[in-house]
């Protein structure tokens, strides 16, 4: 019987879903990171006031939602809480937490391909973003191309860098014909 009630609570641990509101959760700077003090319910179900000196945001849905559901970590990578909508925090917050992300998240758009040449399983990339002229490599260049949608194209580097193509229909005929084997 104990055994069904330790299971009971690892389950209700693993399914709760602490959500981080402008109510009960509040965000500053702290130097180059960002501190949260928040009042979220613990595994007993208790609200305790908690900071966090640093966070970190994870995007859930990167591609469709970028500033909505959140998840917020703390600096052991355990999950605090989500946040289901960045603008609902506050304007001030909000800002905060998308600067935040675009950092994180940064990729610039490719608006032409100037050459990709294919050497020994590695592809290298010379390319105009919103940023100016970038050069790039990618190991295996069918799997650093991910497609999002129907012409939206994500392009990985080895580094882990990541480009993006928002519509591959809207590149000039050259850049298109350039990664047409890769797609």
């Amino acid at each position: 019987m104990a055994e069904k009630t330790n299971e009971k609570t690892a389950l209700k641990e693993v399914v709760a879903v602490r959500y981080i509101t402008k109510d009960n959760a509040k965000f500053e700077k702290n130097g180059d990171f960002i501190r949260m003090t928040a009042s979220l319910p613990d595994d007993e179900g208790t609200t305790e006031e908690k900071t966090y000196d640093r966070i970190f945001l994870h995007r859930a849905f990167p591609f469709d939602f970028p500033y909505a559901y959140i998840s917020v970590l703390d600096g052991d990578s355990k999950e605090i809480g989500i946040i289901q909508e960045i603008d609902a925090l506050g304007e001030e917050n909000a800002a905060m937490l998308r600067a935040e992300l675009d950092r994180k998240y940064y990729t610039p758009v490719i608006r032409q391909i100037l050459s990709v040449k294919d050497k020994f399983g590695y592809s290298y990339w010379k390319v105009r973003t919103d940023e100016g002229e970038i050069e790039f490599t990618c190991r295996d260049t069918f799997s650093s191309l991910l497609k999002v949608g129907g012409t939206r194209i994500f392009v990985n580097d080895i580094d882990g860098n990541r480009f993006e193509i928002p519509d591959l229909e809207a590149l000039d005929r050259r850049s298109f014909k350039k990664i047409e084997l890769f797609l």
